[in-house]
């Protein structure tokens, strides 16, 4: 697909110094909850909260395949389902149970705190992980009664694309969280693109 600029949009490609990650990111710039690419393109990215499929009935599986189905033929044509894999964060239970375990005067007790932490330490590294799901589509130009597109005609397009997938997924049981905060996609770009800092420095924490 041809990219799209909006009229009098610039790029600010060779602003960056050699091998920066400025550089190589394909990310523009971020606005009003649109994410806008290097090459012109206008992206919106929500955020779907899963169900458990093996845990419903018969029917209730049936229903959600007819209605995801019946979104995916009015979805976009540029559209990515993703999957973000990521270890489950067990920082704060086990500070919790630390304290607990500082706290209690019984002995046992405190080696069954103990043992606990153990446990949980051992499944975060082997199995536990965490799935979060979006769903990412791109800007498609329509035409404006023959003037040039607007930002607010890109922000209000990909509104509507994401009240679509809000209406059709809800049927299927699923919550879409369309993602309107800036500083949510930086906290979520930046931890796809850092997984390991991400965990101790957040975005705009550095020295």
């Amino acid at each position: 697909m041809k990219s799209f600029k909006l009229k009098n949009s610039k790029n600010s490609f060779g602003n960056y110094y050699e091998s920066s990650t400025q550089k190589w990111l394909p990310i523009e710039n971020i606005q009003n909850g649109i994410v806008i690419l290097k090459d012109g393109r206008y992206i919106k990215v929500v955020e779907v909260l899963p169900v458990n499929f093996y845990l419903k009935s018969e029917v209730e599986q049936e229903n959600i395949i007819y209605y995801f189905s019946s979104y995916l033929k009015i979805a976009p044509d540029n559209l990515q389902i993703r999957v973000l894999t990521q270890k489950a964060d067990i920082e704060e239970y086990i500070n919790r149970l630390s304290g607990y375990s500082e706290s209690e005067q019984n002995e046992a007790c405190r080696n069954m705190i103990r043992d606990e932490m153990d446990f949980v330490k051992g499944l975060s590294d082997n199995v536990a992980i965490k799935k979060r799901f979006f769903i990412i589509f791109e800007y498609a130009p329509r035409n404006f009664a023959g003037r040039d597109a607007t930002f607010a005609d890109v922000c209000r397009a990909l509104g509507d694309e994401a009240y679509k997938a809000q209406r059709y997924l809800s049927q299927c049981g699923l919550e879409v969280l369309n993602i309107a905060d800036d500083g949510f996609l930086i906290d979520l770009f930046y931890g796809v693109i850092n997984k390991y800092t991400s965990k101790f420095v957040k975005p705009g924490n550095f020295a």
